[in-house]
């Protein structure tokens, strides 16, 4: 078989064009092309294909032999081989970058929204043939396109004759015309979008002719082109969806939290009222303590792993055991009255079942093709967790510092602990036993989800437990001597500190960010979206030293830090001591304590000069200070607490993490009491200097990172990518999130320009998310009453409305907002399930503030928040529904 690639690529001397075949099983193959002319290349490759053969490839360009930049691999270039009397083949491709609509080929549009069959060219005995592809992402899931032009074989240009193409892969089509039936050597045609249930409605795509001058063509030769990407007079598709937490699903058969069960029961409320998208949170393993505190979705031990709460107990064989049977049916119904989870008695009895599952049909699943295939898939982060949890248990700390002789994952124990036979297999089989459970339950979800058109959606977190099993089994992976968190924001104003460690971006770039891949590729089995938390983190983190509790001592990481010749450079006399030690003087002491004034002095400080102190040694971190605190839960503990720990941060400068002769501005040192005491000349110049380090200095450096990394995880898989890019957002931000067609979120309430209090609606991209409120945030009830005289404003300056806002909010003013949010140009339009509720006064929660999920101010809160209706009670209730179904019709989301 003989294959000839032609592509028309505009080079500049040294640079090369390589066809790289992707071979099944066995990596890429590269070929250098030819070019004469710096634009036209070419490679003929004499290959064995039999008939039936698919030729999977890409393009990319090199410079001394490394890569510079590759086409789109999302979707690569596909060749299939479909006659084995036709042995040559000439292909003209067309260069494909990441396109405008790259959404479209995501498997939240092929699998959900336009969901169609795809179907392999069938073989054809013609002497030479012409194929004709391209690409028409724009077909739903009722259309099929069609190709018709000025000769007999293509219809002579009635549309009712035009010959069907065949999708052969993900919005690509293609046929093949007998080249011998053709009259005419010059070739005129245009495609058309059929509906395939009605033939005779048809779309003609936009633009000029498209035209073939057909070459000479020998027998057995088949020509291929590639055609520009059909465009129709079509509007873009928009969405309306729900988030909602698997824990929060609450149905008449849950125990006590929502599981995999109710998530397809979710759905189908979802497909019903013609809602397109489900997002939930995480719902990876975050088993640390065996206490409430592991409630934090976000902190995972694992980020493969799925937390054996979300077992769906229903749809396992049941216990024999009559009297254990009875048992947990009368604990399942005392923690189903519940309203609120206890996150605690729930996981100790599902486990408990789980156990007693296990020990009843452990043998036979592990006999099984299906546990078989999970194992050989999953074996990689099945076996180093499934020990981890081992451990954690027979250790009772998941603090694998103290796991004497086990302190990270040892591969040669891997043998022992994969097969029956092994010593150790026991010890790990029932953790096998119940992530094949999850995952089965998991991936039906999925394809319900997909059968019903509806777009499940995953959340990634940014962090990962620094006690986990991802630490534990790939340490070169994390920082342990930093925390990663969040600088001070709308949410809490000394920043957020959650304790993860940060990644090691050097060490993971050296392999390609293999193991963000396989994350992504992980997840790809359970989902066709995902946001992405905390996206800023691809840019850079907050990193906070480990010696500190809140998030204000945090500096950018990796970022460009200043000399301090470049300080002095702006006006500022850089004084070491006074800038990066705490400032603490009577006067300080005196406002921050008050009547413990005194007290304050005389235990936690030492005097040096004048009316200048030092904290004491054993106080002089904000870690010393919170261990010097346990136990003490007085007002005037913790008042003297939190002040002790604002005289840690009272610095206007940082050290810079790797380099101690670089510094950073503090976070927020405006508000702190060293800021106060700088001349006013001093404080225009700090200013400046500020404003252009965190909004100006890093831009590029950022832009720089972020490519590094997003590239290779977008690519990874076909999921919808969405990003939370809320906060203190560097201009870099939308640069590679629109270069890389990432989907944005979008607040009213917080809006990107900074010149705005309420965002514009109508000005939200279509590649975005819009939302009222996410998990970290009050609900939209609880928003419009916690600030009595912005939720005015909004009423009168957003709403248009006179008079005075109602308060509490009542339904009708509910639905007027969520109508206005489904009518703005964002792609998806994404509500909690208490927003929706909060239209109808007869089925929302009485009491607004059990429907918090989360404050992130509090790094102990305990996420508890449940469904008050049973999914049951939400698919029969015809009123909520149908006004539901109609706010989505107005907004154009039907």
């Amino acid at each position: 078989m003989n294959l000839q690639f032609n592509i028309d690529y505009r080079t500049v001397y040294g640079e090369d064009v390589i066809l790289n075949v992707i071979e099944e099983g066995e990596g890429i193959s590269k070929y250098r092309m030819t070019t004469n002319d710096g634009l036209r290349w070419t490679i003929s490759l004499n290959r064995l294909f039999e008939c039936g053969s698919v030729v999977n490839y890409f393009y990319s360009v090199e410079r001394d032999g490394c890569e510079e930049r590759h086409e789109w691999k999302v979707q690569s270039h596909r060749l299939e081989i479909n006659s084995e009397t036709r042995g040559y083949y000439v292909i003209y491709d067309r260069w494909i970058d990441v396109p405008g609509d790259a959404y479209m080929y995501t498997s939240a549009f092929t699998e959900c929204l336009n969901r169609r069959t795809l179907s392999r060219i069938p073989e054809m005995k013609a002497l030479s043939a012409l194929r004709i592809k391209v690409r028409a992402p724009q077909l739903r899931s009722n259309e099929y396109l069609a190709v018709v032009g000025n000769d007999d074989i293509l219809g002579n240009w009635d549309c009712h004759k035009a010959v069907k193409m065949l999708e052969h892969t993900h919005n690509e089509w293609i046929v093949d015309i007998d080249t011998t039936l053709l009259r005419r050597p010059v070739i005129e045609f245009k495609f058309v979008a059929v509906n395939s249930t009605s033939v005779h409605d048809c779309l003609w795509e936009n633009g000029d002719n498209r035209t073939i001058i057909l070459p000479e063509m020998g027998r057995g030769e088949t020509i291929v082109y590639e055609f520009e990407q059909a465009n129709f007079n079509k509007g873009n598709q928009k969405c309306a969806g729900t988030l909602v937490p698997v824990f929060s699903l609450k149905s008449e058969s849950s125990f006590g939290v929502g599981d995999f069960g109710d998530l397809k029961k979710m759905i189908d409320w979802v497909a019903y009222t013609h809602q397109r998208v489900l997002q939930i949170l995480p719902i990876n393993d975050t088993t640390i303590t065996h206490t409430w505190t592991d409630s934090y979705p976000y902190s995972c031990i694992s980020v493969f792993a799925l937390h054996p709460q979300y077992a769906d107990l229903n749809s396992l064989p049941e216990i024999k055991d009559a009297k254990k049977k009875k048992h947990f049916e009368k604990i399942r119904k005392e923690l189903n009255a519940l309203s609120q989870i206890d996150y605690e008695k729930v996981n100790d009895a599902k486990t408990e079942y789980l156990k007693e599952l296990f020990a009843q049909e452990g043998e036979k699943v592990f006999a099984s093709k299906e546990f078989e295939q999970f194992f050989e898939d999953t074996q990689k982060w099945l076996v180093p967790y499934a020990q981890y949890c081992y451990f954690r248990d027979t250790f009772g700390t998941a603090d694998f510092t103290k796991w004497s002789g086990h302190l990270s994952f040892c591969e040669a124990d891997r043998v022992s602990l994969s097969y029956p036979s092994g010593k150790d297999f026991s010890t790990v089989a029932f953790y096998y036993y119940v992530q094949f459970v999850l995952n089965t339950q998991m991936v039906e979800a999925h394809r319900h989800a997909q059968k019903k058109g509806v777009i499940l959606k995953g959340d990634i977190p940014i962090g990962v437990n620094r006690y986990g099993c991802d630490v534990w089994t790939e340490p070169r992976y994390f920082n342990l001597n930093g925390q990663a968190g969040a600088p001070p924001d709308d949410f809490s104003v000394n920043g957020q500190n959650w304790g993860f460690p940060t990644y090691n971006w050097d060490e993971m770039i050296k392999d390609g960010c293999a193991w963000w891949e396989r994350r992504f590729t992980n997840m790809g089995k359970f989902f066709d979206a995902y946001r992405i938390d905390h996206v800023l983190g691809f840019f850079r983190i907050w990193e906070i030293p480990i010696s500190s509790v809140h998030g204000l001592l945090g500096q950018f990481s990796p970022s460009l830090g200043m000399t301090r010749e470049e300080i002095e450079g702006y006006g500022l006399h850089f004084q070491e001591n006074f800038f990066t030690e705490p400032f603490i003087s009577d006067w300080i002491i005196n406002e921050m304590f008050g009547k413990w004034a005194d007290k304050v002095r005389q235990e936690y400080l030492d005097h040096t000069h004048d009316d200048i102190y030092v904290l004491k040694t054993e106080y002089n971190t904000q870690r010393k200070i919170e261990k010097a605190f346990e136990g003490k839960e007085t007002a005037d503990d913790i008042w003297i607490r939190d002040g002790l720990y604002s005289l840690v941060s009272n610095v206007l400068f940082l050290r810079d993490n790797k380099d101690p002769n670089k510094f950073h501005p503090r976070i927020s040192a405006q508000f702190s009491y060293v800021y106060r005491a700088l001349y006013d000349c001093d404080k225009y110049v700090f200013n400046k200097l500020y404003n252009d380090y965190y909004y100006r200095r890093n831009n590029q450096f950022w832009y720089v990172e972020a490519m590094k990394k997003l590239p290779r995880l977008v690519e990874a898989t076909r999921m919808l990518v969405c990003a939370e890019d809320l906060g203190m957002v560097p201009d870099c931000v939308p640069w590679v999130m629109d270069q890389l067609r990432i989907l944005s979120l979008e607040v009213q309430s917080m809006p990107k320009n900074p010149r705005l209090k309420f965002g514009n609606l109508s000005q939200n991209p279509y590649r975005s998310v819009a939302t009222i409120s996410s998990h970290d945030m009050p609900t939209l009830r609880q928003w419009w009453d916690e600030d009595v005289q912005r939720s005015q404003e909004y009423f009168n300056a957003v709403l248009y409305k006179g008079g005075a806002a109602p308060h509490p909010m009542p339904g009708w003013l509910a639905e007027d907002i969520i109508s206005r949010h489904l009518c703005s140009n964002s792609m998806l339009c994404i509500l909690s399930i208490q927003d929706w509720m909060a239209m109808d006064e007869n089925i929302r929660n009485a009491d607004k503030d059990a429907e918090r999920i989360n404050i992130p101010a509090n790094p102990k809160h305990y996420w508890r928040y449940r469904m008050h209706v049973s999914i049951e009670e939400l698919m029969k209730n015809d009123k909520f529904n149908g006004k539901l179904i109609e706010v989505i019709r107005q907004g154009d989301r039907f």
